[in-house]
């Protein structure tokens, strides 16, 4: 069979689905790789490198759709919803395609990708196992996302991280604040320590909190008690209104005393909670900074704008959206191991092998025949049961 990487053409997307370290290994898998002349440019892997890996390079997108018996993408439609749908017309009945595909988002969506006769993998929904560590995806990239959201408020904030000591006097070290403490959460609080930060982190998960001092940071605890924190797949899931309200009042004298707030907590398929009201916002500092890693989710800050960096009572609001695609060089090295891993997994004599008892094959399977098949899926989406054929 033959995999095929399409340039990515979500706007300002630099990475690209496959790296040429990763050829190799699809090729002993028994596959073919085909990719867009200048698919790698961006992210920096030159065509001559996937040349020499033993990849054959394609003149046109047009090209790689009619050639590819699997399409490997990073934003496909759905998680690019900007210019995604020029894809459509070019898939095939039968056509394997693998990669972000935001399944939780819009019924229509996920209904127009499975009407193209795809048979499509979302790698969002690779489950939270030890098996399917290497393909976690969705982890690569909150890894990724935590430390580039620390450098750019690092960036913006008008003071250093560390603590020095100077002929000049002593400097303290800024204080940052991370909310969320899931992969990215981690991530941030990591390189927040690197850089020298004192660093505090939230999450509504008490269990989290080894991680967080393992990391050398302080965890926040407050006194109130979240209803089933996480959930099977251990993300954190939504709470009441009153639970959040108790939240913020509890937290505004932490985010107060704040240099750099990074919010990171969403819900799969929901709107982020607000975390951090107008009115905290109000009481921080003059040049402090709030990353907000959930702005595509609506955001975990009441003032964040996706997209865009603000200034609001003298605190810069980042809303960022993208985040691992601002290092990608290593951001597609990760999600190429992840997707290598996962068509190895279900590679047998060069084709792939839908064996639907395999949780990571079932799980991940999101539209096949024209059907959104995925039962998690379309109880989300509230779709009507599948009758069995």
């Amino acid at each position: 069979m033959i995999v095929g990487v399409p340039k990515e053409s979500y706007p300002k997307e630099r990475r690209v689905a496959l790296v040429p370290a990763a050829i190799p290994a699809l090729t002993k898998a028994g596959f073919e790789v085909v990719v867009e002349t200048g698919a790698g440019d961006e992210a920096g892997y030159r065509d001559a490198a996937y040349i020499e890996k033993g990849a054959k390079i394609q003149p046109s997108r047009t090209s790689v759709f009619e050639t590819a018996d699997i399409i490997v993408q990073v934003l496909c439609y759905g998680a690019n919803d900007i210019t995604g749908k020029a894809d459509l017309p070019m898939f095939r009945k039968d056509q394997v395609l693998i990669g972000f595909l935001r399944p939780l988002g819009s019924a229509e969506v996920v209904q127009q990708i499975a009407a193209t006769g795809v048979t499509s993998f979302s790698v969002e929904l690779v489950p939270r196992t030890t098996r399917a560590q290497s393909m976690d995806a969705l982890s690569s990239m909150a890894t990724i996302s935590g430390y580039k959201a620390v450098l750019m408020a690092a960036d913006a904030l008008p003071r250093i991280f560390p603590m020095l000591t100077t002929a000049a006097g002593t400097i303290t070290p800024a204080r940052v604040l991370v909310m969320g403490v899931g992969v990215a959460g981690l991530q941030a609080i990591a390189t927040a320590r690197r850089l020298g930060a004192v660093v505090y982190a939230y999450d509504l998960r008490p269990a989290v909190k080894e991680q967080v001092q393992s990391l050398g940071a302080r965890f926040v605890e407050l006194p109130i008690e979240a209803k089933n924190a996480q959930d099977a797949r251990g993300y954190g899931t939504a709470q009441d209104e009153a639970f959040y309200a108790r939240q913020r009042e509890l937290l505004a004298k932490v985010v107060a005393v704040s240099d750099v707030v990074i919010t990171t907590a969403v819900v799969p398929g929901k709107k982020a909670p607000v975390l951090v009201t107008t009115e905290m916002v109000k009481g921080m500092a003059p040049g402090s900074v709030i990353f907000d890693l959930a702005a595509e989710r609506g955001g975990n800050c009441e003032s964040t704008k996706a997209g865009q960096t603000m200034i609001e009572h003298g605190v810069t609001i980042i809303g960022a959206v993208n985040v691992a695609s601002g290092v990608p060089y290593h951001a597609s090295q990760m999600y190429a191991r992840n997707i290598t891993t996962f068509l190895s997994h279900m590679a047998k004599d060069g084709k792939l092998e839908l064996n639907l008892e395999d949780d990571i094959v079932r799980e991940t399977l999101l539209t096949r025949g024209g059907e959104v098949v995925n039962t998690r899926v379309r109880e989300f989406l509230s779709l009507p049961a599948l009758v069995a054929k």
